[in-house]
């Protein structure tokens, strides 16, 4: 298992659609390989979340995971360690709910991003094994952020203005000034 560099805003890989993987692959030690290094890569730069292509390798793979004790995700729960291979995501519910976003590849801003409540997605495992998860909240702001990775998006490009907000900020800015009250609608994430 390996740290990766991982890859910031401009590097061509983050803009790519990352290509899904044959059985064969999935199954392969490579992949497997991979997903270790994702997992170390992930916790060392201390993210939720991480898609293959944030480490240079534009393939249909994603990591998820959080406890519910994390001071930065107060109240959200908790997701034991998910790996989603060639995922694919239906929405559930389009009412939208917005989230300040951050991301290891666009370090040291948030966003403002509104994206829909409730999906569900269909993925395989690292055995190829089909699976679905149905997720609300927080987490589907989660899984949709590190999913669109995969798409070649980043969650810049989903910024809207909303009243009385500016809808990008440095972090710093961010925790000064915009920290969403306790019973805002609005929350934070970052991978």
């Amino acid at each position: 298992m390996a740290i990766r560099k991982i890859a910031r805003l401009g590097h061509p890989v983050l803009r790519q659609i990352a290509r899904e993987l044959n059985v064969a692959e999935i199954r392969s030690p490579e992949i497997k390989r991979l997903v270790e290094d994702m997992i170390a890569t992930m916790h060392e730069y201390g993210g939720i979340g991480l898609a293959a292509p944030q480490i240079h390798e534009s393939m249909s793979i994603a990591i998820i995971e959080f406890e519910d004790d994390n001071p930065r995700y107060k109240d959200s729960g908790s997701q034991e360690l998910s790996i989603l291979i060639n995922p694919k995501i239906t929405v559930l519910d389009p009412d939208e709910q917005g989230f300040w976003e951050g991301c290891l590849s666009v370090p040291e801003l948030r966003g403002l991003v509104y994206r829909p409540r409730k999906i569900q997605v269909d993925y395989f495992d690292l055995e190829a094994k089909p699976r679905k998860v149905v997720a609300e909240g927080f987490l589907a702001t989660v899984f949709q952020h590190e999913l669109d990775h995969l798409a070649g998006t980043l969650f810049i490009d989903r910024l809207r203005n909303a009243p009385g907000l500016t809808p990008l900020a440095f972090t710093e800015e961010y925790q000064r000034y915009l920290t969403p009250a306790e019973d805002s609608e609005i929350g934070e994430l970052t991978d």
